[in-house]
């Protein structure tokens, strides 16, 4: 099974030209073999890293913060409308299965006027076999999105195994672990902002637990792309990166397959030899014979909260 990892940035907040550019990415990637196309973290249309590294993010009222929210919330993703249809016509012109992370937004009923961190899990055809929203947004997160529901807490079934995702400190969060591992993946895509160190372990941990390879992938945005004056004493990387990726492979007993990939703009295209995980489950199966339902009872609500 072949995955490309696009470590490569939108056009930030602009949905219009970020679809075009996805696109191209995805017709790339079909050319290089892949069967499944990941984005990370709000790819669509760009992570708001302005929310660690810019000054006065939290103050009340504050003119230029609700532009820049406004801005984000017009070229969000809306998966009952045209925007989606595009998005759903390009994932059909590559044939390929694709996990986008976006930012969504629902324009009437039950939910409108929030944004959502959002995961789609989308088939060959374009058409969405999973819709996960994160369920709590991390932190400064929680000033831009809104908080999502167990619904889209399951794994998909595709010719190479199951797929199944998280976004970023979801992996902290051990019963919304248990429930994906209860899935049975055989792939499992983490987003983050960047893989940091912290984000690195969170992600090694998680394919020794669940015995699943894991693709982690990072984000990648521009300091110059930032839309509001970076802090003084903000600390990111040198150069010209805000967020510089650190996409990389994992194996299903944690061990690193391919080095995380920092500062480089690119489609990065890894092979995963599925039957690794098999022979890893005798020790270890979190799910099976490691695990005890005669102690430990969880339930989770699988309702959709918002429309």
């Amino acid at each position: 099974m072949k995955v490309a990892i696009v470590q490569i940035p939108p056009i930030w907040n602009d949905i219009d030209k970020s679809i075009e550019k996805m696109g191209d990415i995805l017709l790339t990637s079909k050319e290089k073999g892949a069967d499944l196309v990941v984005f990370g973290e709000n790819w669509l249309c760009g992570y708001p890293a302005w929310l660690d590294h810019c000054q006065d993010v939290g103050r009340w009222d504050s003119k230029p913060i609700k532009e820049v929210w406004s801005t984000m919330y017009r070229n969000a993703l809306d998966v009952k409308g045209s925007s989606f249809q595009r998005v759903a016509k390009k994932v059909a012109q590559a044939d390929l299965y694709v996990v986008l992370g976006c930012n969504e937004l629902i324009r009437g009923g039950k939910g409108n006027g929030t944004l959502y961190n959002t995961v789609l899990t989308l088939g060959p055809s374009g058409s969405i076999l999973n819709h996960h929203r994160k369920l709590i947004p991390t932190y400064t997160e929680r000033l831009v999105h809104g908080q999502g529901d167990g619904y889209g807490l399951k794994a998909v079934d595709t010719p190479f195994g199951r797929v199944g995702a998280l976004i970023c400190w979801e992996h902290w969060m051990p019963m919304a672990r248990q429930t994906m591992h209860d899935q049975g993946e055989t792939v499992h895509i983490a987003l983050w902002p960047s893989v940091r160190e912290r984000h690195l372990l969170a992600s090694r941990s998680y394919a020794f637990e669940g015995r699943t390879h894991v693709i982690a992938v990072g984000q990648m945005l521009l300091k110059e792309d930032c839309p509001l004056p970076i802090a003084p004493d903000a600390q990111m990387p040198e150069g010209k990166w805000m967020l510089e990726g650190g996409s990389c492979l994992i194996g299903p007993d944690g061990a690193l397959l391919t080095d995380p990939a920092f500062g480089i703009e690119e489609i990065i295209i890894v092979e995963l030899n599925l039957e690794e995980a098999v022979g890893e489950k005798m020790n270890l199966a979190v799910s099976g014979h490691y695990q005890r339902d005669d102690v430990f009872v969880l339930s989770v609500n699988k309702a959709r909260s918002r429309l």
